[in-house]
């Protein structure tokens, strides 16, 4: 299918083709800090910092045998991070146990001068268990609708500490505008089964996400992506038999052929 690529060994190699940077950094804090909720710590996130940009991707254990989150990232060191299958505790399906966490920072070190608003970005979300790639599901983190509940924040925003806009409020859109166009930190924490088609957290896999960030001329200014290894990973796809199926139709025409000259 065309909307398929082969998955590599390397995933800085595959997905940070063609970025800014793709010498990903493995298990780095996130500037200022994790903003979103409460309790939740900074730390192995593969990150891309880049013309002013820093991007963070990483996998967390959001439902532990008690079916509480806890701050247990799994972290392989080489961006990527693995998660035993099945349905979480206490939860049901599809809800698994891990969940994907992903943060935004337009000026990590006050040398860009951008506002989230400034750019355009794309979270890529990888809904293929196999070896094989689907980003169908993938969509723009901060521009993709007209308000989202994500943690916003600046450099000084402490732990816990950032502002969401209320999405239900008469006001929403414009109050999400106004914030984006203020602020330069995004972050949020999400589970695999609001996004991913036909998601199934019993199925062995290997999902691909990747977050990149482009400039008003459409240039992109930093990249960062990671896998999510799911049980023992995913499989290569089998081939379609389509081919196969032609070749055993002409086989059998040849031998029917064969017969009929020889009555």
């Amino acid at each position: 299918m065309q909307n398929k690529i082969l998955k590599g060994l390397s995933l800085a190699l595959v997905l940070g083709a063609g970025s800014a940077n793709a010498a990903l950094m493995f298990d780095q804090n996130v500037t200022p800090d994790v903003i979103f909720g409460s309790g939740n710590a900074n730390g192995s996130f593969t990150v891309d910092q880049n013309n002013g940009v820093e991007l963070g991707l990483r996998g967390k254990l959001r439902h532990n045998a008690a079916g509480a989150p806890e701050n247990t990232f799994n972290s392989n060191g080489d961006g990527t991070y693995s998660f035993n299958p099945g349905v979480a505790p206490t939860q049901a399906f599809p809800t698994a146990e891990w969940s994907f966490e992903w943060s935004i920072n337009t000026n990590f070190d006050d040398s860009s001068g951008y506002n989230l608003s400034d750019l355009t970005f794309l979270l890529g979300l990888d809904s293929d268990p196999s070896l094989s790639t689907n980003f169908a599901d993938s969509f723009d983190v901060i521009n993709g609708a007209p308000c989202f509940d994500h943690a916003l924040g600046n450099n000084g925003t402490g732990n816990g500490g950032g502002l969401a806009t209320d999405c239900g409020a008469a006001t929403a859109a414009a109050d999400y505008s106004a914030n984006i166009g203020s602020f330069n930190v995004a972050q949020n924490s999400w589970k695999p089964h609001w996004f991913l088609t036909g998601f199934d957290p019993t199925v062995d896999g290997t999902y691909d996400f990747f977050l990149a960030a482009f400039a008003s001329d459409g240039s992109e200014l930093a990249r960062t992506s990671m896998q999510i290894i799911v049980g023992e990973g995913g499989s290569a796809e089998i081939p379609e038999p389509a081919p196969l199926m032609l070749l055993l139709s002409g086989l059998l025409g040849l031998t029917a052929a064969r017969k009929f000259k020889k009555k």
